[in-house]
């Protein structure tokens, strides 16, 4: 008599495709500022070197260009990623005690569903060109023969 099988049939990837597989997901267009502070004499700041390196990848840079991305070294303090939004809010990573793969999940799991929808911002597209389909160069409106 057998025990019958159960799970599945292939291993994980791994951690490495694990971190690539949230990295394709990171997207800076609602952050205004990225700020990565710590102390580089401290044990634990292999996480926040880590995930300043990936968010300063030329894949996410590109995602916005206008989001600053900016380093303090200080002396003596905890190594936390500081993270101001357009809309005003500040978020809080500390760093010391996770690793990038939770890191990375935390950011996506509040900032994806921030990022506007493309559909949207087809439509707003879409509807300024209807509004704007009806007027000359100089924004009045086209004059009709009969």
């Amino acid at each position: 008599m057998s025990v019958p099988f159960s799970g599945g049939f292939t291993r994980s990837a791994g951690i490495y495709s694990a971190i690539g597989k949230q990295l394709k997901s990171v997207n800076l267009k609602p952050i205004k500022q990225v700020v990565f502070k710590f102390d580089p004499f401290q044990p634990n700041v292999k996480t926040i070197r880590d995930c300043m390196f990936l968010f300063s990848s030329q894949k996410v840079v590109n995602t916005n260009p206008r989001c600053l991305i900016k380093t303090d070294i200080a002396d003596n303090c905890e190594p936390t990623i500081s993270i101001t939004l357009d809309e005003g809010k500040k978020l809080l990573f500390k760093t010391e005690h996770l690793n990038t793969l939770e890191v990375l999940q935390e950011f996506n799991k509040i900032v994806v569903p921030l990022i506007p929808k493309e559909e949207e911002i087809l439509g707003k597209v879409a509807g300024k060109i209807a509004a704007g389909a009806g007027t000359k160069a100089g924004g009045k409106p086209k004059a009709t023969r009969k």
